[in-house]
């Protein structure tokens, strides 16, 4: 007889001593058909099996004898009511789908029993998942919903581990005046994270952001401190420049690690003396701002090059924070998505197709967020009925291991490129008993063309529905 019992609380796993530990999770990124399906994360530490199923959303921790199951049900019509398990091995977990309609897609392959490693893309129904085995931050909750989390600005909200402990540490930081550096690639989310800490410092003044790299070298100081009239060709009037532009509020300095030498002594006073000297007058100017500087360079290294200055790297070096690329926040995809879409016009209703989506979170997005939500914005307005397809991500380049399984693009000769798309559709269709809309949403292609495959092909379609 089945003994079952709700599971209270639950423990992790401490950190090792040579870096934190790695511990199994799940995310749920998102439903393709459900633009307003919350993100969650699972954690797995303490579970020994998880079953899917269709159903009101819903996690619920319990024992089953003697196993610690987590059932994870998803308001997907697209599943199973039983859409299988993922079970705990001696050296791995098991994705086992036996009985569901559809089977399970993982990594763009249809499947019923595989093992799942860290990265694995689970598709469910309509539903995909990321198996994850990856640390987590300290004192993490065992199941976390977006719009839920425990932060107090949406920007810094995070399923991967190490940024949510560096979040963290920016919000204890945002009421002091320590400066902060924030490194990252193009299109990281430097800006954004930097308004976020000016927002939970709640200083009463503006906000300025500076490009550093963007300043005419010629003209450095006059836009940083300002300068009175006259005093260069050109000005013809009192400017206050931007660093007296941010008076009791934030300045981000965005690349500073671009800022010219001949500057970087300059800008050196306002840090140590809170003060600057506007182009042509003589006395200083006292400032109180806050200082966020931003770069995608290692400053320790120009410093170690003679490229920037020791003094001011000491100065500016009180709390530096690494924002990862997009690829390295996968955890996050549903959350990043789900904030883009509520800054774009039109697109916080609009529903994704299985195979766009598929291909959106595949994708290594070499120029991280903000060429994912140019891509959206592009994809939203040639979405004329509400469903973004593949044609509609114009962007993207058509990869075969992001929008269908790969097998399905040959790249030899017909014979052998037939051979092998005749293997795939018959194995595809045996496991959906001939459906061919189900095939043509785990291809990614229309129906049309899945039966002019099969007459090409000679193969049976009744013969499997039967």
């Amino acid at each position: 007889m089945t003994q079952e019992t709700t599971i209270t609380s639950m423990s992790h796993g401490p950190g090792h001593e040579d870096g934190p530990a790695r511990e199994p999770y799940l995310v749920v990124l998102a439903i393709s058909d459900d633009p307003r399906a919350p993100s969650s994360r699972h954690l797995l530490n303490a579970i020994d099996e998880v079953r899917f199923g269709r159903g009101a959303r819903e996690a619920r921790r319990i024992v089953v004898d003697g196993r610690r199951v987590l059932e994870l049900h998803i308001p997907d019509p697209r599943m199973s009511s039983d859409h299988g398990r993922l079970q705990r091995g001696a050296v791995s977990w098991v994705l086992d789908d036996p009985i569901s309609k559809n089977g399970s897609v993982v990594n763009g392959e249809v499947t019923r029993r595989t093992i799942v490693t860290d990265g694995a893309l689970l598709e469910l129904g309509h539903t995909f998942l990321l198996f994850c085995e990856q640390p987590v931050e300290r004192d993490a909750p065992d199941d976390a919903v977006d719009g839920e989390l425990s932060t107090p600005c949406p920007a810094l909200s995070t399923f991967v581990g190490p940024l949510a402990e560096g979040f963290a540490s920016l919000v204890r930081l945002a009421p002091t005046p320590v400066s902060v550096v924030l490194r990252g690639d193009t299109g990281t989310g430097k800006e954004v994270v930097a308004r976020a800490l000016h927002a939970l410092s709640q200083l009463p003044g503006a906000f300025i952001a500076v490009n550093c790299g963007a300043l005419p070298a010629a003209l450095v100081e006059a836009e940083l401190f300002g300068h009175r009239r006259g005093a260069f060709t050109g000005a013809v009037g009192e400017r206050l420049g931007l660093v007296r532009s941010a008076e009791n509020g934030t300045l981000f300095l965005d690349e500073i690690g671009e800022l010219p030498a001949s500057s970087q002594a300059a800008f050196l006073r306002v840090l140590q003396e809170r003060e600057v000297v506007p182009v042509g007058e003589d006395h200083p100017i006292k400032v109180n701002v806050r200082l966020c500087a931003a770069t995608h360079r290692d400053l320790a290294a120009l410093v170690r090059d003679g490229a920037f200055r020791e003094d001011l790297f000491g100065r500016l070096a009180g709390f530096t924070l690494e924002l990862p690329r997009l690829c390295e926040r996968r955890a996050d995809f549903g959350l990043i998505l789900r904030t883009l879409r509520a800054t774009l016009r039109g697109a916080s209703d609009v529903r994704f197709s299985p195979a766009a989506l598929r291909t959106l979170v595949t994708h290594p997005w070499p120029l991280n967020i903000r060429a994912l939500e140019k891509t959206l914005l592009t994809a939203v307005t040639l979405a004329t009925d509400g469903i973004i397809e593949l044609p509609h991500l114009v962007d993207l380049p058509r990869r075969a291991s992001a929008s269908e399984p790969p097998i399905l693009l040959p790249a030899s000769g017909r014979r052998a490129g037939d051979a092998a798309l005749r293997e795939r559709l018959v194995s595809l269709l045996t496991v959906h008993r001939g459906n061919v809309l189900a095939v043509s949403r785990v291809i990614g292609a229309r129906r049309t063309q899945i039966y002019r495959w099969a007459r090409r092909l000679q193969i049976d379609l009744d013969g499997f529905r039967h």
